[in-house]
């Protein structure tokens, strides 16, 4: 358990600091708690040099960076080599190649639910609208898509069906990687890693890992990069621009964040995972005045719906709907006591909830057919059937108010307000209609540059601590900082994603922001919507008539812990995008895997990974790499 009186040194949210104690108390078992319980840590998985890709091992390799006592004694590790011959460099790189090949997979599978959504809604199958149809045209244009003279419905089908062309498409590239700079895309093709399809460089990627395929590691690390552009340029870049074309494109709302958003007096439900087709319908359907009519017959003032992780941010800047929290609030939100149902669906979710929500009166419903939970009341989604569905979950979570315990209920007191919902067509409604502002401020010094923070959080680090401390860092030195996920939300907990906290700003930042009336920190979404700064970067640089590489702009992970993150990571330096790790990543048994990721990529990809585990060394790194910049632009 968290040791009294030690709560702040795992979080610096100050709405978690309370119902850690509270868990303590009732001796409910939680994420930190498990952290201790595993002790020291496998030093073989951490270095990397650990392969279970065949049945002649696991096998270990003796490494100088591991314990001493695996290296002497009648215990000691001496192998060098993997029982197939395989070197630190093939193991390590086989290993990070899995990781990047499930991250991409997480974000694609995502992309293609919501373009079937999209095909099911123009064949009239389901209750959705197509609220975006000036994306649509827009996009049905990138396609070749004729839209002259036909309804919305009409082209949203072809939309659809090309989209899902890219997840195994013949003509050898996906339509969206069109959208980066001439530079990049001579990069990508010197290197032979222009993604082809998104379901196809995922596959290969796998089969080079099997054994006997690819043991060449720099080989596996461009079809990693490869397939990692698959997945940012391809299934997460569906994911965004579908959804928008679905749900609509997000305009600045103000709305509320923390776990304070819980209302003691209402049926609250939580929505968690990623997907929004689920969170939409649960949206309306709380709504729906026989929910409401429900709700007040069993003593409650009204349905309260919040949410956890990216389903929070995409219901957030879409419906201004309030945000309990990010990764490590999961739990913690149903240690208040006051949650009657949590929904999900998938990405990001414990397997330790049902058990947490069993303490407690709280329902833990799943709805995925990917995402089975033991212990959960299983109510599987369909979007044709949708809105029905969504009614019945909620009619569950309101009967289940009678079931709440009020000596158990403790909400911590207090929200912060947040503005969020800057899309990359709202930044450029809120800078007059064009990105003229920007590049004149970040021509003139006003904007140093801009960094993109993203990422999970992760209780090897302290809750929140480096995405808050890195993006004040930088705001301080003028650096406008765009955010997504698990990040965006703890920068909103700590009251940085407001016009207001433009006074936390240097001088020319501050003067911007208050210029336009925007915060120096912009919520951009969730975490498939990185896929929005890396259109806005290419905006930037055609803008300029340069590369990607060639601007003034980072980006940081600083507490990452899923192999989503780590397809991420490598999107956005084979983008051209200097990118911190605050967490090091499973590699340092191989120096030629790490070499290839820093140095070596520099010279190849005119970006790199840096691990910076503490926030002020992180912030000089990506501020010396930025008047880097500015000094080759000229600026």
């Amino acid at each position: 358990m968290v040791r009294r009186g030690k709560e702040e040194e795992v979080t610096r949210d100050p709405s978690a600091v309370s119902l850690i104690a509270k868990a303590r108390e009732e001796g409910v078992e939680i994420v930190w708690d498990r952290y201790e319980a595993q002790a020291e840590k496998c030093a073989f998985g951490s270095l990397g040099i650990c392969c279970r890709n065949c049945n002649m091992g696991p096998c270990r390799l003796v490494h100088p960076e591991l314990p001493w006592y695996l290296k002497r004694g009648p215990f000691a590790i001496e192998a060098e080599k993997g029982v197939c011959g395989a070197s630190y460099d093939t193991i390590v790189a086989r290993n990070l190649a899995r990781m990047v090949a499930s991250g991409a997979a997480a974000h694609s599978e995502h992309g293609r639910d919501i373009a079937f959504a999209l095909l099911h809604t123009a064949e009239g199958k389901t209750r959705y609208a197509i609220k975006g149809e000036e994306k649509l045209r827009k996009i049905a244009k990138e396609f070749g898509i004729e839209t002259n003279g036909r309804r919305k419905e009409e082209i949203a089908r072809d939309v659809a069906t090309h989209i899902l062309e890219e997840f195994g498409t013949l003509k050898g590239k996906l339509q969206f990687s069109e959208r980066a700079p001439q530079q990049r895309k001579e990069i990508w093709k010197n290197l032979g890693i222009i993604p082809r399809g998104i379901d196809r460089e995922i596959v290969e990627l796998m089969h080079r890992t099997h054994i006997g395929v690819d043991n060449d590691y720099q080989s596996i690390i461009l079809q990693i990069l490869r397939t990692s552009l698959a997945d940012g340029w391809g299934g997460s870049m569906v994911a965004t621009e579908l959804s928008d074309i679905l749900f609509g494109v997000p305009r600045p709302v103000r709305a509320r964040v923390n776990l304070g958003v819980l209302e003691e007096n209402k049926v609250n439900i939580v929505v968690h995972g990623h997907e929004p087709t689920l969170s939409e319908m649960i949206a309306d359907a709380v709504e729906d005045e026989e929910m409401l009519k429900l709700a007040e017959s069993v003593g409650a003032e009204g349905i309260n719906l919040c949410g956890i992780c990216c389903t929070a941010n995409e219901i957030l800047m879409r419906r201004g709907i309030p945000v309990a929290g990010n990764f490590l609030n999961q739990e913690l939100a149903l240690i208040t006591g006051a949650v009657e149902a949590m929904i999900v669906d998938v990405q990001c979710i414990m397997p330790s909830l049902p058990d947490v929500a069993k303490c407690y009166h709280t329902l833990f419903i799943s709805t995925s057919p990917k995402a089975r939970f033991p212990g959960a009341v299983h109510i599987e989604f369909e979007e044709e059937r949708g809105y029905d569905i969504a009614k019945e979950i909620v009619r569950k979570a309101v009967e289940n108010f009678r079931n709440r315990r009020p000596e158990r209920v403790k909400i911590p007191s207090g929200s912060v307000e947040i503005l969020a919902g800057f899309s990359v067509e709202s930044i450029l409604e809120a800078l007059g209609g064009s990105l003229k502002p920007l590049l004149d401020a970040l021509k003139d010094g006003a904007v140093r540059g801009i960094a993109a923070l993203v990422g999970c959080n992760n209780p090897k680090v302290r809750h929140d601590y480096a995405h808050v401390e890195i993006t004040k860092g930088l705001i301080a030195r003028d650096v406008l900082v765009v955010e997504t996920g698990c990040s965006a939300i703890a920068c909103a907990k700590a009251g940085l994603m407001l016009p207001e906290s433009a006074r936390f700003a240097g001088d020319g930042l501050r003067e911007f922001c208050n210029s336009f009336s925007i915060p120096p920190v912009l919520h951009m979404g969730s975490c498939v919507d990185i896929s929005r700064i890396l259109v806005l970067c290419a905006e930037i640089a055609r803008s300029l008539g340069v590369d990607i590489a060639d601007l003034p702009v980072a980006a940081a992970a600083p507490e990452w812990m899923s192999e989503k993150a780590v397809s991420i990571a490598a999107y956005v330096v084979a983008s051209g995008i200097l990118t911190v790790l605050g967490v090091e990543p499973p590699i340092l048994g191989s120096g030629g895997v790490v070499n290839l990721l820093t140095e070596h990529a520099e010279k190849l990809l005119a970006a790199k990974i840096v691990v910076e585990k503490e926030p002020k060394k992180a912030v000089e790194v990506i501020v010396e790499h930025i008047e880097k910049k500015r000094k080759a632009l000229g600026f």
